[in-house]
């Protein structure tokens, strides 16, 4: 690590001819010395939550074996590179998404609108839904105040859907993960140039020919800001100015594939309406937003993310890998041995998108490590037998060294029925948030840590 006397404001950005751009979080920016004590000690802890639905072919997710000499199965195969900080959470169950007598169906709507938050939500078609606060806005409250933005909350599914998209239960149940307020859910943005702007500001019309005019003309941001930037690496060590073009690079990267959607947007598209900008396929448009979250990340604009690949209910097809058949529709397989394989097939392929954001944090230098040495990942489902929507026996695994607070390697096998709030509240203590309780919580979940 560079030592100087120099110290950049941490919320430094390069400005030039109407554009802003922020910057990674540099060494430079915290006080000479104090920034071991940062990036060692106490190092930025980063949270993600990430969701997917219709449950999981269960018999290709559940490891073979326990604990640190477990196999993984075919769902998790993509996630070998990450082993040695991958938990796999056996045994923890969802109780609040059960119906309470004489609620009936709904099972998907409770799935995600209980999957962070813990809560059983009110049965309703209208507006007066009500939920709890989501864990990750717990941890918001906190990690937020040194942000610019308190979370980020991405999708890859349209979330323009209304109404009642469960058996008498609202739409807004469904759209998201994400609970502000018991009453407040918050929006999944799925559409890249929305969420890039909200980054990193845009002066552009929300017009859509006033903003490809633009794109147009000024083709890289970076290019108002170069001349700024080229003065700021000179005054940077050496670690910095090479965290510096890495990020550089990224955001190029991102911009460039944005300003590709765009440019390729009036594409006729057969499998569904698109909106300007978003990617013609599910692994384009996903691996987009996941680098999004990373840049979101890289630059300590947030620290706290969540992000759901599909919507419950979702009847997305996925012929580029076989599987022209509706996702909630394999789901219900009914033992179907051609079935089950699809699922496997949408459930592995849904991991190697997650597994492409891995190696994105683990390829980000980070202080003394990288981001995915400093982040908590947690990703699952609400339900895990899809066919029967089960809420128990939940596929989870978490990822991520937590900055030093979780040890990896492990599948972590709990007794039937615990709650999945006891993971949370854990969770929330190793950074920095302690509660006592949350949800329907007993209690905190051991052997997390075991360092």
């Amino acid at each position: 690590m560079f030592i100087s006397q120099k110290h950049i404001p941490r919320r430094t950005v390069l400005r030039g001819l109407g554009a802003s751009l922020a910057l990674p979080l540099l060494d430079g920016m915290v006080p000479a010395y104090a920034a071991l004590r940062k990036t060692a000690a106490n190092p930025v802890r980063r949270l993600g939550a990430f969701y997917v639905p219709n449950g999981m072919e269960m018999r290709a997710w559940t490891p073979a074996g326990d604990g640190p000499g477990f196999e993984l199965s075919p769902i998790l195969g993509p996630l070998a590179p990450f082993r040695n900080q991958l938990n796999v959470l056996t045994g923890l169950a969802d109780k609040v998404a059960v119906p309470r007598p004489g609620e009936g169906i709904g099972d998907h709507a409770r799935a995600s609108a209980t999957f962070l938050t813990g809560v059983h939500v009110k049965k309703t078609e209208g507006l007066d839904i009500r939920a709890g606060v989501s864990m990750d806005q717990i941890a918001a409250r906190t990690l937020g105040a040194e942000t610019q933005l308190a979370s980020l909350e991405l999708g890859v599914d349209s979330v323009e859907t209304l109404g009642a998209c469960d058996a008498g239960y609202s739409c807004a149940y469904t759209n998201t993960i994400a609970w502000r307020t018991a009453t407040t859910p918050l929006p999944m943005e799925n559409d890249p140039r929305a969420v890039f702007e909200r980054l990193f500001g845009s002066t552009d019309s929300t017009d859509a020919a006033a903003r490809l005019a633009r794109i147009r003309q000024d083709r890289s941001v970076l290019d108002y800001v170069g001349d700024r930037a080229a003065d700021l690496q000179r005054t940077l060590g050496p670690g910095d100015r090479t965290k510096l073009e890495q990020y550089f690079d990224a955001v190029r990267d991102v911009e460039r594939r944005i300003g590709m959607a765009e440019a390729q947007s009036d594409r006729e598209i057969p499998r569904f309406d698109q909106p300007v900008g978003i990617p013609d396929t599910f692994e384009a448009h996903s691996r987009l937003m996941f680098d999004l979250l990373a840049l979101a990340y890289q630059t300590d604009l947030t620290r706290v993310g969540t992000f759901m690949l599909s919507r419950e209910v979702s009847g997305r097809a996925y012929p580029e890998i076989g599987v022209p058949d509706a996702h909630h529709a394999c789901s219900h397989h009914q033992n179907d041995p051609a079935k089950l394989e699809k699922l496997a097939k949408i459930n592995t392929f849904h991991m190697q998108q997650f597994a492409y954001f891995l190696d994105k944090l683990q390829s980000t230098p980070d202080g003394d490590g990288t981001l995915l040495d400093h982040a908590v990942l947690i990703y699952g489902s609400g339900i895990s037998d899809g066919n029967i929507h089960f809420h128990m026996d939940l596929p989870v695994v978490m990822v991520g060294g937590g900055g030093g607070t979780l040890k990896g390697g492990r599948h972590l096998r709990y007794a039937n029925d615990t709650p999945l709030t006891n993971l949370y509240v854990s969770v929330l203590g190793k950074l920095g948030v302690p509660v006592e309780q949350f949800g329907d919580s007993t209690g905190k979940l051991p052997y997390l840590s075991e360092i």
